[in-house]
């Protein structure tokens, strides 16, 4: 063993923190004050716990048109519904969404339908061309590319003098990736305004996050590039919109990009092709349903606050099921592309090879 020798007066040259913020536990009790103003306004938190109830709704629904061979494998977004609402409702309608492939509540809330939402995980890419936000990324299923993507637009908005703020959600595993850290450092260097947002529930799959990283927050990894950072409970929704909200106005008025760290757990499979009972305890998993984030905003609403009697939520729940089963009415009504659709929009002028492989998809359409 070699014996290193360190200066006892040695100069400490950085020192860095990460901050964890929650302003509401399980049960809906408040355990932070002062509470953002917006917190006791119903006209603020109604609409947020809406889009995650439709959330909810739009995933059970899905995942019984999965089970049943009309929708394609599926990711399930149950139990990190707070996040994607909370975040998305402190963006601008100019604001650029750079999804992963869970943030259904972030998606419903800018504006994308359920009925888009099924086509693209029914593999039609219609469902990607929004008729509503028609500048938001689509869903990314390749891990951590599109933080890239998210850091190119935010670059953009910087030379275009744009106020608008690049948002990208990623999960716990993607920032063991290279592309993460890449984006991170040029977004740190050219000081542009994106915003990214660690959805960490603590699995890549079967990977648990204790054998993803050393790290003892995934805050932290934002230090390195000089990109200021935080954690938060992700399944309080108010403390996941005090944190967006700062750090995406922040952005916005030329401060810098921000990482948000947001806690939460997976509580269904990673995807319908896993089984994520041959990996982690029922114990864990029931633990973490403690949590719930739906379940916490509910109580919160209907607590000594009391914005949200019995009868609202009761029409409220009435009215998500008929927006849901409109939306699977919609998309199983959707007729079918024909197979020459996949050579749209590959070139402004299709060359020989790719004219005669269309020919023959057509040709095989016409006699199917």
């Amino acid at each position: 063993m070699v014996e290193r020798y360190v200066r006892p007066d040695g100069e400490i040259v950085a020192q860095f923190d990460v901050r964890f913020s929650r302003f509401i536990e399980p049960g809906g009790k408040v355990v932070c004050t002062p509470l953002p103003p917006w917190a006791d306004d119903s006209g603020v938190l109604i609409p947020i716990y809406r889009t995650m109830l439709q959330t909810r709704a739009f995933d059970a629904a899905a995942l019984k048109l999965q089970r049943t061979g009309r929708l394609g494998t599926y990711a399930s977004p149950l139990g990190q519904e707070a996040i994607g609402a909370g975040v998305a409702s402190a963006m601008r309608e100019e604001d650029l969404l750079v999804p992963s492939y869970r943030e259904f509540s972030a998606q419903l809330w800018r504006g994308v339908t359920m009925t888009e939402l099924l086509l693209y995980w029914g593999g039609d890419e219609r469902g990607s061309d929004y008729r509503v936000p028609r500048q938001d990324f689509p869903a990314c299923i390749p891990v951590a590319s599109h933080c890239c993507h998210a850091t190119g637009a935010a670059y953009a908005f910087k030379i275009r003098r744009q106020p608008r703020v690049a948002v990208c959600f990623l999960g716990d595993g993607a920032t063991s990736k290279g592309d993460f850290y890449e984006s991170l450092n040029a977004a740190g260097a050219w000081h542009v305004p994106v915003v990214f947002v660690v959805c960490n529930n603590h699995w890549a799959i079967s990977v648990p996050l204790g054998r993803q990283t050393a790290a003892r927050t995934l805050a932290q990894k934002a230090i390195a590039a000089g990109v200021a950072s935080e954690q938060v409970d992700g399944n309080d929704m108010i403390a996941v919109r005090a944190a967006a909200e700062f750090a995406i106005e922040n952005a916005r008025s030329g401060e810098g990009p921000r990482l948000i760290e947001a806690l939460t757990y997976r509580l269904g499979d990673h995807t319908t092709a896993d089984d994520a009972s041959r990996y982690r305890d029922a114990s864990e998993v029931n633990a973490a349903r403690a949590r719930d984030p739906v379940s916490r905003l509910h109580d919160y609403l209907t607590g000594t606050e009391a914005m949200l009697s019995a009868a609202d939520e009761e029409t409220m729940s009435a009215e998500i099921e008929q927006e849901v089963n409109d939306a699977i009415e919609q998309y199983l009504a959707t007729p079918p592309q024909p197979a020459s659709a996949m050579f749209d929009h590959l070139f402004s002028e299709l060359p020989q090879s790719m004219l005669d492989q269309r020919a023959s998809a057509e040709g095989e359409q016409d006699h199917g």
